[in-house]
């Protein structure tokens, strides 16, 4: 995992003050050694252990920031003021180790970094005359001949010159579609190469490709996230102040410094510093027996205070697989016989729609033709010969803009939202297709059920697809908020100030969308399509079914509640022992025994969240 240097520091801490109990533990209950040995691992783990955590809290102390962790560091130093060894060590081992999973989540964003780095290629092959010459990217002007090797990924943006195949530019569009590349078809930046070699001639500078505005938009996204205020924090704001307050009219009331120290270590605060990492980690525990992975324990615990909701598109309301809806013939085609050519043709084509029509046709158990004279001009569409027949597959665009009078007049269908393209036989106009990409099945009850069951106010469609398909999309599944033809840092800008607002959960499954998970309160990714996406997400949905978002929405509010009764309980219950040990009742160790026994209550109570409950699923 990715942290910083403080995180690896408390990582460290953590290990060893773990350490250093199992041997004082040992000692005590395995050997006869004497009262000063047992102790010693102890000493160690509060000197060696409990040194760095006291300098950073009074570095804190100095920036007048004062939490629950303030607590921690006098609890520490009173326990081992006290002869309360091994309280102080489990101290120490809690407190390094909620840190340790505070650095990780603050500093994941790097993770993202370092995997949008990684897909790069560092070097380009350009053509030099009859020659290959390997150069770093950094080298690559506009305008170089550049030669993209089979499964390689796309230095530059560019434009084909040479070689026919197909290029995987899921990570950045977010369609999960192989695109046919063909002499004139443009290229861009981090696409990666099917099994055919293609030469492309550069029209940007690497640092000016789509790519490198991507992982420009992932630094700033990274740079002023805000660091998130864990529930822990928010309820020691309040908390220690009264303890320490308390403490000290205590002490002045009295006289007697062990009051003081009697009513600290009462106030230890434990159910913050580990009743709600219990209740995390057993959320964390439950999410990932069910297909969920969390990756920001930060954001797991603001899940449940976010109101607005927004999607991604592809892949996440829809299956990402278009299929063939209709077939509009005009007179004198028949449709099995036009479905018939228009699969034989399509079968040598790696266009989105290609494969919708070659499943109609497969379905109608349709047999394929020999074709000849294939061709693919980009923008223009797909032609062949069968059968001495002329078929043309192409767009209504260039249908109508090649129209002459010459051309046959057949009335074209109605344009509505969705994907589209004609058949055209000789000539003439012999079919029209229309396709979708449907919603998934339970998108319409799951939209409709979040704001009775989850609180949310707002849902939202943000997608960089054409306008027509996003709101077709958007009513089917009950969506009123609709943004499309998206770019990447068009969806940061929406997500920034909607979270501006109120706390925002974005969904999405491409690299384009990654940006944008980093920016939202809390980011879940659909699937382990790619390293950037998962990496940029606060949770990761491994089978891509809105039934597990809705299992984590449950999983986190109830994590949160359990959380809560716990750490107010048991503060609650230190406030009583605070009085008794202010009035004199509870002597400093009889307080620490008191404490123990509300530790213990608190983590008997933190670990229900990771039990698993009759249903984690309210809609249908």
């Amino acid at each position: 995992m990715t942290v910083d240097q403080p995180g690896r520091k408390y990582i460290g801490v953590a290990v060893l003050a773990l350490a250093m109990i199992a041997v004082h533990l040992v000692l005590r209950f395995a050997t006869s050694a004497s009262a000063t040995w047992v102790d010693l691992p102890l000493w160690m783990a509060l000197l060696a252990g409990g040194a760095p955590i006291l300098w950073d809290l009074a570095v804190k102390i100095r920036a007048l920031d004062f939490g629950a962790d303030l607590l921690a560091g006098i609890s520490i130093v009173s326990a081992a003021m006290l002869g309360e060894h091994l309280a102080g060590a489990l101290v120490v081992l809690m407190f390094s180790g909620g840190e340790s999973l505070e650095s990780y989540a603050v500093y994941n964003a790097s993770s993202v970094l370092a995997a949008l780095a990684r897909r790069m290629p560092s070097h380009a092959h350009c053509r030099r005359g009859e020659a290959i010459a390997e150069v770093p990217v950094a080298e690559v002007a506009v305008g170089d001949l550049v030669v993209i090797f089979p499964h390689e990924a796309c230095p530059a943006d560019g434009i084909v010159v040479e070689g026919h195949g197909t290029m995987d530019e899921s990570y950045l569009t977010g369609e999960p579609y192989q695109m046919s590349k063909v002499p004139g078809a443009e290229v861009l930046s981090g696409s990666i190469n099917g099994a055919s070699a293609l030469t492309i001639r550069t029209t940007r500078l690497a640092v000016d490709s789509r790519y490198a505005r991507i992982m420009h938009v992932m630094q700033a996204t990274a740079q002023h996230q805000p660091r998130m205020r864990r529930l822990g924090d928010q309820l020691g704001t309040w908390y220690t102040p009264l303890a320490l307050a308390w403490a000290a009219v205590a002490w002045l009331a009295s006289g007697e410094a062990n009051r003081f120290l009697a009513v600290l270590v009462v106030a230890t605060p434990c159910p913050l510093l580990i009743a709600i990492p219990v209740a995390i980690l057993g959320g964390i525990s439950l999410s990932a027996r069910r297909g969920i992975i969390i990756k920001n324990p930060a954001a797991f615990e603001q899940l449940g205070q976010c109101r607005t909701v927004i999607f991604d598109k592809t892949g996440t309301l829809t299956y990402g697989q278009p299929r063939l809806t209709e077939q509009l013939c005009q007179p004198g085609f028949e449709p099995r016989q036009v479905l018939a050519l228009a699969a034989s043709l399509e079968q040598y084509s790696k266009h989105p729609l290609s494969g919708a029509i070659l499943a109609a046709a497969d379905n109608a158990h349709l047999p394929r033709h020999p074709v000849a004279e294939i061709s693919e001009p980009p923008g223009r569409g797909l032609t062949g010969t069968i059968a001495g027949q002329r078929v043309e597959i192409t767009s209504r665009k260039h249908f109508l803009a090649n129209r002459n009078d010459q051309t046959p007049t057949e009335p074209l269908p109605p344009q509505i939202a969705g994907m589209e393209c004609l058949v055209l036989v000789d000539g003439r106009l012999a079919a029209a297709y229309r396709f979708r990409d449907e919603p998934r099945a339970d998108g319409a009850s799951f939209i409709h059920h979040l704001a009775p069951k989850h609180g949310m106010t707002r849902t939202m469609i943000v997608s960089g697809d054409r306008d027509s398909e996003v709101r077709y999309l958007a009513e089917r599944v009950g969506i009123d908020h609709v943004f499309s033809s998206q770019s990447p840092e068009d969806k940061v800008a929406i997500v920034r100030r909607e979270t501006a607002q109120a706390k925002t959960l974005f969904l999405g499954d491409g690299i384009n969308d990654a940006p944008a998970l980093v920016a939202a309160t809390v980011g879940i990714a659909f699937g382990q399509s790619n390293e950037v996406t998962s990496a940029a997400a606060d949770a990761v949905v491994l089978d891509s079914s809105l039934s597990r978002v809705d299992e984590l929405l449950h999983i986190a509010e109830r994590m949160r509640r359990i959380a809560l009764q716990s750490a107010v309980g048991g503060m609650a219950l230190s406030t009583i022992g605070m009085g008794l040990a202010a009035a004199g009742v509870l002597a400093p160790v009889a307080g620490a025994v008191f404490q123990e026994l509300i530790d213990v209550w608190a983590v008997l109570n933190a670990l229900r969240a990771g039990w698993s409950p009759r249903a984690l699923i309210d809609f249908e």
